[in-house]
């Protein structure tokens, strides 16, 4: 019983606290730009936790898929569907569900990650750190906003469980769901085929199948609008978007280039997160089961194939054993501190450059 409190209390509180965070940097960088007149500005700014892609979530709650230009066919729908229904709620609407939806399911992760890291190490104070970091590092402003991430990194997190415990229906019903979430959903296809070989039980075939069964059946509906299966992947191909799909290796050289000759600060971040994510690859791979270390290579490298690496930040921190290594790293009080703290002003910073425009999530 005395878990649940302890439990609790270790989700409530960063969530509480990187939520008043990102409010309060949009608050300031409204006021900022609104009194200082700075033009133009900025439409983020007063699309608030529905700018960016949370304006598309928006549009589809409200609209559907048909009233809305064919290029939305990209975002997957569990997430605008359960913004549409909360809009049904009296008093509600779509921009009040989608941003609902997210914040829940932010709640719902930050219970579920600790579950997940307590079933794999049975440590309380692991499984705190893990929650203060998914909740605090400078991408998780998309956790607050209108965007799928946090509905998506929960079902995530639940088939993770369900597939370390063996409880392939519980890991294949979440897996499903997740594919039906985003794209990147199938990769949870990856940790059950080597849970399934790692433990010779052919039940795991089930929730192997799952995730890539839930992106599927995405595409072959929306196909009938477009008459093209693979459109919603094809439409992120877009040089506005992720770009086409190119090595590793490249886009991080890509990227490099433009460090020291183009676009120098957004450059320097990815290049620093690609740096980071490698190294934490390596801890995963030391400390963390083997399906979780193949599960984050996989997603790293699909994060990396695109020339445009706008996203790679959101990316990683959707790919839940990047966190879990993260808590690893800080295990020592000392480090645990001031890494929270330079998370939390980069969750400040994050927050106001993209509600300024100025980052793309």
């Amino acid at each position: 019983m005395r878990a649940l409190p302890r439990a609790a209390r270790s989700v409530l509180v960063p969530f509480v606290v990187s939520r008043f965070v990102v409010l309060g940097a949009l608050v300031t960088i409204r006021h900022i730009i609104t009194t200082r007149h700075f033009l133009p500005v900025p439409a983020e700014i007063h699309s608030g936790l529905l700018a960016w892609d949370a304006a598309w979530y928006h549009d589809i709650a409200r609209f559907g898929y048909d009233r809305v230009p064919m290029e939305g066919l990209r975002f997957f729908p569990v997430f605008p569907l359960l913004a549409r229904a909360v809009s049904w709620l009296p008093g509600a609407d779509a921009g009040f569900g989608a941003v609902f939806v997210a914040n829940a399911s932010a709640l719902a992760l930050g219970f579920a990650l600790y579950r997940l890291v307590m079933q794999e190490r049975g440590d309380s104070a692991l499984a705190r750190r893990a929650v203060w970091l998914v909740y605090l590092v400078p991408p998780a402003f998309v956790l607050v906003m209108g965007y799928a991430e946090a509905t998506f990194m929960t079902f995530a997190a639940l088939a993770l469980v369900g597939l370390r415990s063996r409880r392939w229906w519980l890991a294949a019903a979440f897996g499903f769901l997740a594919g039906l979430t985003r794209p990147v959903g199938a990769l949870l296809a990856v940790p059950a085929v080597v849970e399934g070989w790692r433990t010779r039980d052919f039940k795991a075939a089930v929730p192997a199948a799952a995730p890539v069964a839930g992106l599927f059946a995405y595409l072959a509906w929306a196909a009938r609008r477009t008459h093209d299966f693979w459109y919603p992947l094809r439409a992120q191909q877009d040089p506005t978007r992720r770009g086409r799909w190119v090595d590793p290796v490249r886009a991080v050289a890509h990227n490099v280039h433009e460090l020291f000759v183009g676009d120098h600060v957004s450059a320097g971040v990815h290049v620093v997160s690609a740096i980071v994510f490698v190294a934490l690859l390596v801890v995963i791979a030391r400390r963390w089961p083997l399906s979780f270390a193949i599960y984050a290579g996989a997603a790293l490298v699909v994060a990396l194939s695109s020339r445009n690496l706008d996203s790679l930040e959101r990316y990683g921190l959707a790919t839940l054993p990047f966190v879990l290594a993260g808590a690893d790293v800080i295990a020592e009080p000392g480090r645990e501190r001031v890494v929270l703290c330079l998370a939390g002003a980069g969750l400040v910073a994050a927050s106001m450059l993209a509600f300024s425009g100025v980052l793309v999530p």
